[in-house]
């Protein structure tokens, strides 16, 4: 396995896990277009399978499984979409898994993962250490772990996502992409950089936590403290190795959005193009707004990431902003 992918990973990941992904939709908006005076085009990753990018770097991942492999099992960590992606997977190869995920994940994407077949051990994700944990399970069990970002096939797999957008939209000028641990960001950036090499990639993560945003300006990985912020998909303390090593190079900034403007875009987003997003999945869009009389006269793609949510939690947040900091 080559320790660093690259675009020719991606095109063969795409060709591997085709048959078993949506091609979601590409979404525009009139108001979008005059808000920013601009062409805006919004990649739904929240219409993927299970609600969210992350079963396309499952797929790719698990695909590869040796028999032995399959036959053992896969164990993963995740505060949810990864969850459900690995469990997904795992059951439409049907290979059994289990999933290491925080006591406070939120209900839908616990009670999503284990309906897909997912074994859960929770943990607690400001005192315990989820990898720790899940390499345990994986040397007492005989079973294979599969990071969420930090690893070849999920970043190839992840790629996927602006190569269909590219491939269907044309060359942009700026891509903006919710950054967490960076699989993503990474896969997008190779993307980017051989279909659309002129465009401008942006990683947008949590202002509560933007270890990314620090790891690019310092050029090494920064590790911070679990960040509080109700963007759980990006809750991520330090980006991955081999995410970093393709973001440093090909990335043209990292920036950041706060709850309050993830909440502001969540209603946007629902009440102009009657479409359900996480907060993380708010991120790109978020930021996009933030700059957007940078923006002018360009072609902009924004991936929204994924779409799964507690209704209850989204209504709530939607309806009273003060919840914000209830975490």
């Amino acid at each position: 396995m080559k320790f660093f992918p690259d675009y020719y990973d991606v095109s063969e990941a795409h060709s591997r896990i085709k048959t078993y992904i949506h091609k979601t939709p590409v979404f525009t908006s009139n108001t979008v277009n005059q808000i920013f005076d601009a062409e805006v085009y919004f990649k739904c990753e929240n219409y993927q399978r299970m609600g969210a990018f992350k079963f396309r770097g499952a797929m790719n991942a698990l695909s590869q499984f040796s028999d032995e492999q399959k036959k053992t099992g896969v164990v993963a960590f995740s505060s949810g979409n990864h969850a459900q992606a690995i469990a997904l997977a795992a059951k439409t190869l049907n290979i059994p898994a289990t999933i290491v995920m925080p006591h406070d994940a939120p209900k839908a994407k616990v009670e999503a993962t284990k309906g897909y077949g997912g074994k859960v051990v929770f943990y607690d994700r400001y005192t315990e250490d989820n990898k720790a944990i899940s390499r345990n399970l994986a040397e007492k069990h005989g079973l294979t772990l599969i990071p969420p970002y930090d690893h070849p096939h999920i970043i190839a797999g992840q790629g996927t996502v602006a190569k269909e957008l590219f491939e269907e939209v044309g060359e942009l000028d700026s891509l903006f992409v919710p950054l967490g641990g960076g699989g993503l960001l990474s896969g997008s950036a190779l993307s980017a950089a051989q279909l659309s090499p002129k465009c401008q990639v942006f990683g947008v993560e949590p202002e509560a936590g933007n270890d990314g945003q620090q790891s690019f300006r310092k050029g090494e990985i920064v590790y911070i403290d679990t960040p509080k912020t109700i963007a759980d998909g990006a809750q991520t303390p330090h980006l991955g190795e081999h995410n970093f090593a393709i973001i440093r190079h090909l990335v043209t900034d990292i920036l950041t959005a706060s709850d309050e403007e993830l909440v502001d875009t969540m209603h946007f987003l629902a009440e102009r193009m009657k479409t359900v997003v996480e907060p993380t999945g708010c991120l790109g869009f978020a930021a996009a707004r933030a700059m957007r009389e940078q923006l002018k006269g360009k072609r902009i793609g924004i991936i929204l990431s994924g779409g799964n949510i507690d209704m209850q939690r989204y209504a709530s947040l939607l309806e009273n902003k003060k919840l914000i900091g209830n975490y």
